[in-house]
């Protein structure tokens, strides 16, 4: 593993370019044959993105009372009527085989009696979650990335942007890429979507602050196809401490046998839904914003003192800790909790090989649509699918002997007129960011209304009109092969915060719209005017430029 510079003379061909260093870009690099040349960007270190902060665990039908079946079957029924059953049953039967390299690499899975351990989540019906205590994403990622850093043929862009897609003939041919003090163009037989997420479009969200949709934005400013974008799922527990951020509270602690309740002691869930806490995540966060509504609280709670304590501290280590630090013990009081923003079902329209609508460009992971969890993910699904559809990477159609455009050396001018001085600039991209998440929580968060999303529509618009006159658009326009020094007043930190807060546009925009399309209520999209769901929409929301449309029924 080499860790270079981007600099006007550094070789800028590759046969693959990753986008993103959590586990689907890790394993997907890891899963492509050695003897290609690799390029991996990540904007953060190999070791940071949201799968890093996954708790709970990753899901597989490997116990002796379990089947791939079952797991297909919970799965669907998550879905709400929108997984794809191809999409689905790959994913479940591939996952023993993904779960046996992972040990293989390192993977040091919690076991008990020498046997792993599984537990038990919300709408599993077997206990079938591996965990690592409760850090199993932070274990995971760690291993894959040691494992790329010493792969010879994997050249690690770290802390580097990609803005735009590389587009010739038709085709994906690398990506725009920011790095340091540098501009420039990077080409590649294929590229791999593999940036995560769109939480942090959210004023609350379990997310980390690198998850802003930036594959889902490049691939949709290309013309890719994109799939179900008014899917988000919302947390229903995350740390509501006064001063804390928004901290997922794994629901493997429900699974466990916390309870939640109101502040007077009651188990409200089961209000709402028969299996109370255990419910889908959609129906427990509905169920939480509805009781808010209801007294007018602010947060309701989570009781870790039903679990005997020497197994919080062997589960639940991270989650004790982090507690402890806000000023809140779990093991001897009660634990505030509200939901938040955290995984977005929607992504990039891909196939059982994880190609999008554009030759060349493929996606794994968040940013990518598979059809496997359809309107509302099943628990502990994500880092499972990040998996086996990275591992489709090992197939990709390349050419030994390829012919790829060639990023030249030289230079190419760009005009940042009317520029402002840096800290101006740091101030307006944090209040425009505060004022985009904030109205997205507002319009477009658990409970959704036509006059909100037309409202938050058509304030949006006017805000992103106004950003297609900054400056700094300039960046997107530098001429394909080139390469351009960035003054010293435009640090990277500056343009990576101005490309998320753009690409932060485009994802609010695209959410906006999905959800005023879609007239019902499903699985992660709740809508207070159609609160039903209706067989007319068991349908994918596909999203092409600026066409939204339906796609054929899916099958019951």
């Amino acid at each position: 593993m080499t860790k270079p510079d981007l600099a006007a003379t550094q070789p800028s061909q590759f046969d693959v370019l990753v986008i993103g260093g959590g586990a689907a870009g890790l394993y997907a690099a890891l899963s492509i044959p050695s003897r290609w040349r690799i390029g991996l960007v990540t904007k953060d270190t190999l070791s940071v993105s949201a799968s890093d902060w996954a708790q709970g665990g990753i899901a597989a039908a490997i116990g002796a009372d379990d089947a791939v079946s079952l797991h297909v079957a919970d799965t669907l029924v998550a879905g709400a009527g929108l997984c794809d059953l191809q999409a689905v049953e790959h994913l479940a039967s591939q996952a023993a085989r993904c779960i046996e390299r992972l040990v293989d690499l390192g993977v040091a899975f919690d076991r008990t009696d020498g046997q792993l351990a599984m537990t038990l989540e919300a709408a599993h019906s077997r206990r079938r979650v591996l965990h690592a205590a409760d850090t199993t994403g932070r274990a995971i990622v760690s291993i894959l990335a040691e494992a790329v850093l010493q792969q010879p043929n994997i050249t690690v862009f770290e802390q580097a942007f990609a803005l735009d897609l590389w587009l010739a003939d038709g085709a994906c041919r690398g990506v725009l890429v920011a790095h340091r003090q540098r501009l420039g163009w990077l080409s590649a037989q294929a590229t791999v979507l593999a940036t995560g997420g769109g939480g942090q479009v959210y004023a609350q969200t379990t997310n980390p602050a690198a998850s802003t949709g930036d594959g889902v934005a490049m691939a949709w400013r290309a013309g890719a196809q994109l799939r179900d974008l008014e899917f988000v799922q919302f947390h229903p527990t995350s740390l509501a401490q006064p001063g804390a951020p928004p901290f997922l509270i794994s629901e493997a602690v429900r699974g466990e046998g916390a309870h939640l309740v109101d502040r007077r002691g009651d188990r409200f869930a089961f209000d709402y839904h028969p299996d109370g806490e255990l419910a889908p995540r959609d129906v427990v966060s509905r169920a939480i914003f509805h009781h808010l509504q209801k007294t007018g609280d602010r947060q309701v709670w989570l009781d870790l003192r039903p679990i005997p304590r020497d197994r919080i501290q062997y589960r639940f280590p991270n989650i004790l800790q982090v507690c402890r630090h806000w000023g809140c013990d779990p093991l001897t009081e009660l634990v505030p909790v509200a939901p938040a923003a955290h995984y977005w079902m929607g992504g990039i329209t891909t196939d059982l090989h994880s190609q999008t609508s554009i030759p060349g460009l493929y996606a794994v992971g968040e940013n990518a649509s598979t059809g496997v969890h359809g309107a509302n993910r099943l628990a502990s699904n994500s880092l499972l699918e990040c998996l086996v559809y990275g591992a489709e990477l090992a197939h990709l159609p390349l050419q030994s002997e390829a012919h790829l455009p060639a990023a030249l050396s030289r230079p190419d001018a760009i005009a940042l007129d009317g520029l402002p001085p840096a800290d101006a600039l740091w101030t307006t991209l944090q209040e425009q960011r505060q004022r985009l998440t904030q109205l997205m929580w507002e319009a477009a968060a658990i409970s959704r209304h036509q006059s909100g999303l037309e409202d938050a529509i058509a304030s949006l618009g006017q805000w992103r009109r106004e950003w297609q006159q900054h400056p700094l658009q300039a960046l997107h326009r530098l001429p394909t092969g080139t390469s351009y020094a960035l003054p010293e007043t435009l640090t990277w930190p500056l343009v990576r915060a101005w490309g998320e807060l753009s690409n932060l546009h485009d994802i609010a925009w695209l959410i906006l719209n999905s959800a005023t399309f879609r007239t019902e209520s499903r699985g992660g999209h709740f809508r207070q005017d159609y609160p039903h769901t209706s067989p007319d929409w068991q349908v994918h929301t596909l999203v092409e430029g600026d066409r939204w449309s339906k796609s054929p029924t899916l099958q019951p």
